[in-house]
């Protein structure tokens, strides 16, 4: 697994390439069969792997909450609702809410989320290739392989089973 540090650098090495197997898995991939590899990948990958020690998700971007994520976030942290949206998030063009800063402004320095079982959904998804469709969100998963040594080792792995071959 390439380490969280040299992730950038190598992912822009790779990002041509990277689309073009978009495209090749676009209209060569059975959706169904794509699934199962990604969810198969996402589990045996991820299980391997320390989140803690990378979190360039975290690091890169702000956390997303859906108006249910809110209050149980809220608790933890011991303070109301309305305090929680006024110090840390703002409107996400009106659905839900992103945090206002990237650094996340819940990431510790350790890794780990001070909001813990409490963090959002979509924190706890990300980055979603356990998900159905992944046909219709592989432009989403070549971005995040960018920034991901999981999504980018997932990516390199399934060219492998395709026996995909880039050509500039």
């Amino acid at each position: 697994m390439i380490d969280p540090k040299d992730i950038l650098a190598v992912a822009a090495q790779k990002k041509e390439e990277n689309y073009a197997f978009r495209s090749y898995l676009k209209m060569h991939a059975d959706p169904d069969t794509l699934d199962r590899q990604f969810a198969r990948l996402h589990k045996d990958l991820f299980g391997r792997y320390d989140c803690c020690k990378c979190r360039n998700c975290c690091k890169m971007y702000c956390g997303y909450f859906h108006e249910s994520d809110i209050g149980a976030a809220a608790v933890t942290l011991g303070i109301s609702e309305e305090e929680l949206i006024k110090k840390y998030l703002q409107r996400n063009n009106g659905i839900g809410y992103v945090t206002n800063n990237a650094p996340c402004d819940f990431l510790n320095g350790d890794g780990s989320c001070i909001l813990g079982d409490a963090k959002p959904q979509d924190c706890k998804d990300f980055p979603f290739t356990d998900k159905p469709d992944r046909i219709g969100s592989l432009f989403g998963i070549v971005e995040n392989a960018d920034y991901c040594p999981v999504v980018f080792e997932m990516l390199e792995e399934l060219k492998k089973e395709y026996g995909f071959k880039y050509k500039k």
